[in-house]
């Protein structure tokens, strides 16, 4: 009950409003997320165990209203904190709700995310990462709404993940963060020359966004699209507010047609000054270095701005080749410029005798055009495979590998001789579903038998059922069978699904063979459900699950079964455990 003083009939009806009111203020978080399956609070915790959820549009960034601090006193009206989440994804759909991130701390949660930011994460890694990162929730213990989203959108751009940038944009109306995130889209599509796509991005803005730049940008889109007296009208106000520039200001009034003539000075300072240089300038030329900024190099490769005029400058292909080797320029760029360095007849007759008198640049051009030249499938995988060598010798593989790939498949391995078809294999860079195959099923192996059809095909619960009683019989029958880690780790995921697994199988005994670290069990006992991932992700890093040890798939899949996550544990469990041809 409230403690106040009762000193009035009014004082006393408003105790009994809310005295009977009080189940529903008393919850420390409610939860609106709209959800099509009931969600259960895991903690046990009396202060969480009535979590109510409401059917709210998660289409804009959620608020929810805190009665943590209810104050009833004469002459004063109940105060309400605004709390806010941001996201893409409804946690119910990973097995999480909005307090994932509640019990962790932020410090644990910071240095986490910044070792992960060091580590080049495969693909599984990547979306397990993503899904915890952008479910909209509270931020951890200790962090500010403003951090927790800033984070979002850094680890964003980190990544270059345009689409989900911009489904962000679409899904959260107000944050601190949204002037870096709109820029980084209108910067994306200046880089490509996609200017009408940029200025479509112009739609995030609104009033409560006072930034300069988007300003800016939002004058040329209506240049772009024939919009001058709106553009002129915009322009002054931001003269007015002092957020303009001489160099801006110059450029714009020339394309309003204010003035006839434009400076030459190149402006290098963002990538829409520098953009404005380049369509402003007449016979536009800019030489890039190695301190040009990547945003330019891209600017200056998709509006084709950057040619090699001289093909015996070979100090400039030497920084192009850089650039391609650093992901600033197309790489087919690259091998245009050596279709174009000139060698003699003679030169190109006897190249594998000529091109090591030659300096680096001229050697890969000579070994190139030779490979070009080659007719035969021996002969072409030859010059490949010696081109290969040359651009490892220069540390400049990452311009080769992909040309490399497709140069073999290109010429398919079933037509390269026998000796080198095993060599041709490892070169080719495939999507990982394609190198991962498809699924073989063995019923003599448990971890590779056809109960894996419930996680892989969706198998009536049923017919599993029945296929786990006969192959843990036939299993039994085995004497010499040998119960892997695999096994374990499929067997301890059955039983937490609630399948029954026939009593002479002695899972308890047989688990106590691998130990799960305490550290994350630690993290069990916190519920700290989102953090125990991030730590799962830490431990897969830049592997994918079937290229875990099976120790480590066990206690992956163990943890993730303990904490109900059941989501994220099948995708774990449907890469690790199949036998893929």
């Amino acid at each position: 009950m409230l403690p106040m003083k009762l000193k009035s009939f009014n004082y006393i009806i408003g105790f009994l409003i809310i005295f009977f009111s009080a189940p529903l203020l008393s919850e420390e978080n409610i939860d609106i997320w709209k959800s099509k399956k009931q969600v259960v609070d895991d903690s046990s915790k009396s202060k969480d165990k009535n979590v109510q959820r409401k059917n709210t549009n998660l289409q804009t960034s959620q608020t929810l209203e805190s009665l943590d601090k209810i104050q009833i006193q004469e002459g004063s009206a109940i105060q309400l904190e605004e709390q806010k989440v941001y996201g893409i994804y409804e946690p119910a759909n990973y097995d999480f709700d909005l307090n994932m991130w509640s019990t962790t701390q932020a410090e644990d949660f910071r240095s986490s995310l910044k070792r992960l930011n060091k580590i080049k994460l495969s693909k599984s890694s990547n979306k397990i990462l993503e899904v915890i990162l952008l479910s909209y929730s509270y931020p951890p213990k200790g962090m500010s709404e403003e951090e927790f989203v800033n984070l979002k959108i850094n680890w964003l751009i980190q990544n270059s993940r345009v689409n989900l940038i911009e489904n962000f944009l679409k899904q959260n109306e107000q944050f601190k963060s949204k002037s870096k995130a709109v820029q980084y889209l209108v910067d994306k599509n200046i880089e490509t020359g996609n200017i009408k796509e940029g200025c479509d991005k112009i739609r995030f803005i609104d009033a409560k966004i006072n930034d300069a730049y988007l300003e800016k940008f939002r004058i040329y889109c209506l240049i772009f699209n024939n919009k001058k007296p709106e553009a002129q009208l915009l322009l002054d106000i931001l003269r007015e507010q002092k957020q303009s520039s001489k160099f801006y200001d110059d450029k714009i009034n020339f394309l309003l047609g204010v003035t006839d003539k434009s400076t030459n000075k190149v402006n290098e300072k963002n990538l829409l000054n520098f953009y404005l240089s380049s369509i402003t300038i007449t016979d536009f030329k800019y030489e890039p270095t190695n301190k040009t900024k990547p945003e330019i190099w891209k600017y200056l490769n998709a509006a084709n701005l950057i040619k090699l005029e001289d093909s015996s400058d070979k100090e400039k292909l030497k920084e192009l080749e850089i650039a391609a080797n650093n992901d600033q320029l197309d790489k087919n760029k690259i091998f245009e410029i050596y279709k174009q360095i000139p060698f003699n007849l003679n030169t190109l007759l006897n190249a594998k005798n000529n091109y090591q008198s030659l300096n680096e640049s001229d050697a890969r051009a000579l070994i190139y055009q030779k490979y070009l030249l080659s007719e035969g499938n021996e002969s072409k995988i030859q010059y490949l495979f010696l081109l290969e060598e040359l651009f490892k010798k220069a540390d400049l593989i990452n311009i080769y590998s992909k040309f490399l790939s497709n140069s073999i498949e290109d010429i398919g391995i079933e037509n390269l001789p026998e000796n080198y078809q095993e060599a041709a294999l490892t070169r080719i860079i495939s999507d990982e579903d394609l190198q991962i195959g498809k699924v073989k099923y063995n019923d003599k192996i448990l971890h590779q038998s056809k109960i894996l059809k419930y996680y892989l095909e969706g198998e009536n619960k049923k017919k599993v059922q029945k296929d786990i009683d006969k192959i843990f019989k036939k299993i039994n029958k085995n004497k010499k069978y040998f119960i892997s880690a695999k096994d374990l780790a499929l067997t301890d995921t059955l039983i937490t699904d609630g399948f029954s697994i026939p009593s002479n199988f002695n899972y308890n005994k047989l688990s106590e063979r691998f130990n799960v670290p305490n550290n994350l069990l630690q993290l069990i006992d916190n519920d700290q459900k989102a953090f125990l991932v991030l730590k799962i992700v830490e431990i897969i890093g830049e592997d994918e699950p079937y290229q875990l040890d099976p120790e480590t798939i066990y206690f992956v899949t163990n943890l993730l079964n303990k904490m109900k996550l059941v989501t994220i544990r099948n995708k774990v469990l449907n890469s690790a455990l199949p036998k893929r041809i």
